[in-house]
């Protein structure tokens, strides 16, 4: 260290186990607001080698402040380390690093947290004296015991100091009148308060991405209660909606746009140095944030690097050429690719839970090295140029609303039906699931009963299909005559809402006596979204397939494709149930399919 260099750590004992600290004091964004640290600027700025230079600026009181960012190193639960190296400024370096490690005699964990700084001139000096690092101090530590307390369930807030901005009392009665609009719609779920009060007094980081799946995780309520509240708040004014590109690497917003009309087929990542496409299934998100006139946010980041910026990102360590580092970490067994931060190859893994391999960086490649024991990491960078190396989770962003999943839903169709993809254009969605239905014998039932009472039937069986469609997590998409053609993220949710149906039309009679008797059929697989007649469907061989299964159907059966019938999440539904396979030739298929016939009254 040179002579205007400083550096003071602090222990703080914590209550909680390092599982329940790290995602609080890891959330450097969260930290740095409520510890009221200025937001900042950065200018991402590629480089000849692939990598990045993150540039940061920011005017604080009569200063200028610029810097470049350090890539930050980290082993989820274990530390992190972040460092600037200013260019302008009183000060020419500030660094922070935390350390967490059990405290196995308490059952919870210690924290030690390390600033340092270095002067540029004699201001930087005086400002870097004695009073800066005991403020720090003071103000880490109280953070740090409110992450404690509400880790412990003992505070609702994750930093219990923290003020939100005063809500005048014109804004308090709008926002009064939107939650009584949403409650008197059927997607308030009694929620509405609860989620005005959270935009009116939640930190920012919570609200420029507002995902309403976090939310019900949160609050303890069915994911649908939450996206259909965010939808319908958007209609009420107290919300945005948003469609996001997100990164495939970083996983962050790098294009976005107000509608599906406008969302572009791909975004460059400035931080990845990437070009990447949309996909409904994988990166097109719709996302949530407070509406303009209800609570605006500033621009400017607290802090771009930080661990829980990237959750999935479990590990990134800078190497310096030929260097090796051996570093704690467990990770948890499941999916995971090795990587380097800059663009480059990547590999896949299944970990085990127990030997994680080494990562090493070889030339322009990337390898898994030896197994090594438990609880840890090994780095290693062979090449001749610096790399930052990094191990991934392979899962999805957990609480990520997908576009496949969002426009699936039929409080979506009912709420957002202009929201269409521009004409002529398409995006791929990985996997939807789709059920066609269609009443046996229609045309005999407008005879039997009459034009009239037959076409009421037919309304009112719309309209019970729908609700349990909707109950289901699924939308209709169209009806064509007396057909349904509906949609499911998930191929168990279409499953229950098959079943469901048939056991609804069991009980209901036309009025000659005799029941109705529907056909059903599910398939599922890759499609392409469209616009079709003004509204989003579905278009490819899968839509093909599960209209020509329907055709299988004999009425009061649900037929199946093979990949339904084998499809692990769907076998819970079908347990006990009586399934005949059949084969059968397919217009518009070459090959005789296998397909599987449920007939829910045998079961």
């Amino acid at each position: 260290m040179t002579s205007g260099a400083r550096q003071q750590s602090w222990t703080w004992s914590f209550k909680n186990p390092p599982q329940a600290i790290w995602p609080l004091l890891a959330d450097t964004a969260r930290f740095n607001e409520a510890a009221k640290l200025p937001r900042h600027r950065i200018t991402e700025i590629p480089q000849a080698d692939g990598s990045v230079a993150y540039l940061g600026d920011v005017k604080l009181g009569p200063f200028d402040l610029k810097w470049q960012e350090r890539p930050v190193n980290w082993v989820s639960e274990q530390f992190f380390e972040h460092i600037r190296d200013f260019s302008s400024g009183p000060v020419g370096l500030l660094g922070a690093r935390f350390e967490l490690k059990a405290d196995p005699a308490t059952g919870g964990s210690v924290g030690t947290y390390t600033l340092q700084a270095e002067a540029r001139n004699w201001i930087g000096r005086l400002i870097l004296g004695r009073r800066f690092f005991d403020s720090s101090g003071t103000t880490f530590g109280r953070l740090a015991a409110e992450a404690d307390r509400f880790a412990a369930g003992e505070t609702p807030n994750v930093f219990a100091t923290y003020a939100a901005p005063p809500v005048a009392a014109d804004l308090a009665a709008k926002v009064a009148r939107i939650v009584a609009e949403i409650e008197a719609t059927p997607n308030g779920h009694g929620l509405a308060q609860r989620l005005a009060d959270h935009v009116l007094q939640a930190q920012e980081v919570d609200l420029w991405h507002i995902r309403p799946i976090g939310l019900a995780r949160h609050w303890g309520v069915p994911e649908r209660h939450a996206i259909e509240l965010c939808l319908q708040a958007v209609k009420a004014g107290l919300l945005e909606l948003r469609w996001d590109l997100l990164c495939p690497r970083c996983r962050v917003a790098k294009a976005w746009a107000g509608g599906l009309d406008r969302l572009p087929t791909g975004a460059h990542c400035t931080s990845c140095n990437i070009d990447y496409d949309r996909d409904f299934s994988q990166n097109v998100e719709a996302s949530f944030r407070p509406a303009a006139g209800i609570r605006s946010l500033e621009s400017g980041e607290y802090c771009m690097w930080g661990p829980m910026s990237v959750p999935h990102v479990k590990a990134q360590i800078h190497l310096v050429p030929g260097e090796t580092r051996d570093l704690p970490g467990y990770l948890p067994p499941g999916p995971y690719r090795l990587r380097t931060l800059a663009p480059g190859p990547a590999i896949d893994i299944e970990h085990d839970g127990a030997h994680f391999p080494a990562l090493v960086i070889a030339g322009d490649s990337i390898r898994a090295g030896d197994a090594l024991p438990p609880g840890s990491l090994r780095f290693a960078n062979k090449s001749a140029r610096p790399h930052n190396a990094i191990i991934e989770s392979r899962h999805w962003v957990a609480d990520c609303l997908t576009a496949d999943r969002v426009t699936a839903l039929q409080a979506f169709r009912d709420l957002f039906s202009e929201d269409v993809l521009r004409p002529g254009d398409e995006v791929s969605v990985g996997r939807v699931t789709l059920l066609f239905s269609d009443l046996k014998a229609s045309t005999a039932l407008y005879q039997q009963i009459g034009d009239a009472a037959a076409y009421h039937l037919v309304r009112d069986h719309f309209a019970f299909m729908t609700e349990i469609i909707r109950e289901h997590d699924g939308a209709v998409v169209k009806t064509i005559g007396d057909a349904v053609m509906a949609a499911f993220a998930r191929p168990q949710d279409a499953v229950a809402a098959a079943l469901a149906i048939q056991q609804r039309i069991g009980r209901t009679e036309t009025r000659a006596g005799g029941p109705i008797v529907i056909k059903l059929g599910l398939h599922q697989g890759p499609t392409i979204a469209v616009t079709l007649n003004d509204r989003l469907d579905y278009f490819g061989s899968t839509v093909n397939m599960a209209a020509r299964l329907q055709g299988q159907a004999r009425g009061g059966d649900i037929v199946l494709s093979d990949e339904m019938r084998h499809d692990p999440s769907v076998a819970p539904a079908l347990a006990g149930m009586s399934l005949a396979e059949e084969q059968a030739t397919l217009k518009g298929f070459a090959a005789p399919l296998t397909f599987y016939r449920l007939t829910p009254s045998a079961s």
